[in-house]
């Protein structure tokens, strides 16, 4: 017993360390408020060059741009921002709080063969400069067709529309909108990248100053003459430079060329408060058609759910009703003569095929849905908003990792269910602990080895494999064989009825009944394809995903809407005899994944039209692949369990000698 304790303990430390190391770096937003005084320095931050065209990050200081004085230094990463490639590094964009002014930055050596090859290739890739000033992107603005756009970051260069030559941003006219803050006495505690800060009555004085609520860029393209730029010093004054109109004025990208970088500053006094600095970049184009489309997705399939439920009630009942005020001579009778559910009495509990790896999947489902469900309900009270990079990522893999208690619990229950004995228990723990992580292995293995091919900083590192490694190993396959042992002690589920030893036949029919079971995925599909779309391009063509209210909503109808599908297929199948039910069950929800993954397919080809070459295109597959595989088991975990109850409920409400 005390070995047992130590052994428990030890591994709650461990636990305990390592989550502490996992979320460091975390962002409470709306929390943390950094003010500043009149002319204190304030330095911008870079992240990686990303575009929709390719899918591919790459890092900043891979083109020949100024570097900072003292060198590149990386800014604390958490573990999302490391998994999605962010690589954030100090730049030489230096602001003084409240000082307009026009700034020189660097004249580059010529430009050889290799860095214009890369120059020219990231312009006509679209790549965009991620640009961060006290954690804000930089914003731009462009009107197409009279309509006024919002960007996050601006291009790396400019191609004209005959293709001809390519030219370079190298002057950056930035506005920074602050807000005039005055301490109140009341006290903001907050946890941000520099720790864990207190303002409180005895700091108002030093809490005072202006706040940081926008910034946004406009990019230019200007040629000049190097010989007269290199005289300058870095940050030496220069006077105000207007944005050139004519192509002949650009700053082409070629062999020998050298380019002087300048940029520009403005501050402006807004009303915009220092908790509502984030609302202009979650104005989505189209929102009031993503509002009104979710609300009209949610009262048609909650109209149709409501049809299901009522007419499966009535009928359901009424079977019930009339078998129970029968004699038993009678019910002897209508067991000879009638077909039904009541004629598969001795087999509907018998073993499925393939059992251990129904109980793993249906273990594994559990696991996922309620780190989905969890990671939703925090996203919905705010704490996992963009202004936390990585933070929701993160946050799903510390839920994923603390659940595999639940996935071991439920596989071994399940088990123990169906086997009617404890035996094997841990095979069935461990299978539980490394079915999907292992699927998510190979898949992310393969798409990391075409990322370091490229020499993208979406690649994972070494490194960090190590430390998933040590997250899977040392902390899920524990949790889930501790789950796996609470659910051998867990008082066992009896059969309401006996299992005959001899199968009995299933009638042939005239379709598959697979058939059946992968149309029954298109009812869930529908509370969900809506959503999926914003989502889709949240990920892909980096806007900002920020309704996760109704999100939660759309979850909870899908659970409902799961559970309703699954219960009316197995019922349909046992009414015409067929006793294997249990995978059907699984299937009848799970099989919205299929759906799922044909509409990110089309979406690929209809909506990411600009996404070029095979190795964006392999990588987008391969993500969705996983996503599929991960919505499978969640939706499948939920139609089987309320299948079980069913069916265990159906059985034990009839008098069966």
């Amino acid at each position: 017993m005390e070995l047992r304790k130590s052994f428990i303990c030890h591994w709650v430390f461990l636990f305990v360390i390592v989550f502490v190391q996992v979320v460091n770096g975390f962002y409470l937003p709306g929390s943390y408020m950094h003010t500043y005084s009149n002319k204190d320095l304030i330095y911008a931050k870079v992240n990686s060059l990303t575009s929709i065209e390719t899918e591919l990050p790459y890092s900043y200081y891979d083109l020949p741009y100024c570097q900072p004085d003292g060198g590149i230094k990386k800014s604390a990463e958490n573990l999302g921002e490391l998994l999605m490639g962010d690589q954030i590094d100090n730049s030489p964009y230096r602001f003084r709080m409240n000082v307009n002014e026009t700034l020189y930055l660097c004249t580059t050596s010529p430009l050889n063969e290799h860095e214009v090859k890369l120059l020219k290739q990231r312009t006509r890739d679209l790549y965009q400069v991620n640009m961060i000033l006290d954690n804000l992107p930089v914003m731009r603005f462009t009107n197409q067709n009279g309509v006024k756009i919002q960007w996050t970051g601006f291009p790396v260069g400019y191609t004209p529309a005959d293709g001809g030559e390519d030219y370079i941003i190298n002057h950056l006219k930035f506005t920074v909108l602050v807000h005039e803050y005055e301490g109140s006495g009341v006290e903001i505690v907050g946890t941000g990248e520099e720790g864990l800060g207190v303002i409180s009555e005895s700091d108002n004085k030093k809490a005072s100053g202006y706040e940081i609520v926008g910034f946004q860029v406009v990019p230019c393209s200007i040629k000049y003459d190097p010989e007269v730029m290199t005289k300058h010093n870095r940050y030496d004054t220069l006077s105000p430079i207007s944005c050139p109109a004519e192509l002949d004025k650009y700053q082409v990208i070629k062999e020998r060329e050298r380019i002087s970088f300048t940029y520009e500053v403005e501050f402006v006094k807004s009303d915009i408060r220092w908790p509502s600095r984030w609302d202009a970049y979650l104005k989505m184009e189209g929102s009031r058609v993503h509002w009104f489309s979710i609300l009209n997705s949610l009262m048609v399939i909650s109209f149709l759910a409501g049809i299901v439920f009522v007419i499966f009630l009535r009928t359901v009942r009424r079977d019930l009703t009339r078998y129970e005020e029968l004699d038993k001579e009678t019910q002897d009778q209508m067991n000879e003569e009638l077909s039904g559910w009541k004629l598969v009495v001795g087999d509907v509990f018998r073993e499925p095929d393939c059992s251990k790896l129904l109980c793993v999947m249906v273990g594994d489902g559990v696991q996922i849905l309620g780190m989905a469900g969890v990671t939703i309900v925090f996203a919905a009270l705010g704490f996992m908003s963009p202004a936390s990079r990585g933070m929701l990522l993160t946050g799903m893999i510390i839920l994923y990792l603390i659940l595999g208690i639940a996935a071991g619990y439920v596989s071994v229950r399940v088990w123990r269910t169906i086997k009617g004995t404890t035996e094997g228990w841990r095979s069935i723990s461990w299978l539980a602990a490394c079915f999907y992580p292992g699927i998510a292995f190979i898949i992310l293995t393969v798409l990391n080895f075409i990322l370091w091919s490229s020499n993208s900083t979406g690649a994972i590192p070494i490194s960090l494999y190590f430390e998933l490694f040590f997250l899977w190993f040392c902390i899920s396959v524990p949790l889930t064989l501790i789950g796996g042992f609470m659910g051998t002690k867990a008082q066992p589920i009896e059969y309401p009825v006996r299992t005959n030893q001899i199968p009995r036949e299933i009638p042939a029919r005239k379709y598959p009944s697979w058939l059946l079971v992968l149309g029954a995925g298109t009812l869930p599909f529908g509370t969900l394809f809506i959503e999926l779309f914003f989502i889709l391009s949240s990920i892909w063509l980096g806007r900002f995903y920020y309704v996760f209210g109704f999100l939660l909503v759309v979850l909870l109808l899908l659970i409902i809407v799961c559970a309703e599908v699954s219960v009316v297929l197995t019922y349909m199948h046992l009414c015409v005899e067929d006793w294997r039910w249990w995978w059907k069950a699984f299937f009848a929800s799970g099989s919205v994944a299929l759906y799922v993954f044909l509409y990110s397919i089309n979406y690929l080809v209809f909506d990411l039209q600009s996404l070029s070459g095979p190795v964006s295109a392999t990588l987008y597959l391969g993500y969705s692949l996983l996503m599929a595989i991960a919505i499978m088991l969640s939706t499948g975990t939920i139609g089987f369990l309320m299948s079980f109850y069913f069916v265990h409920y159906l059985f034990s409400s009839v008098k069966i000698d």
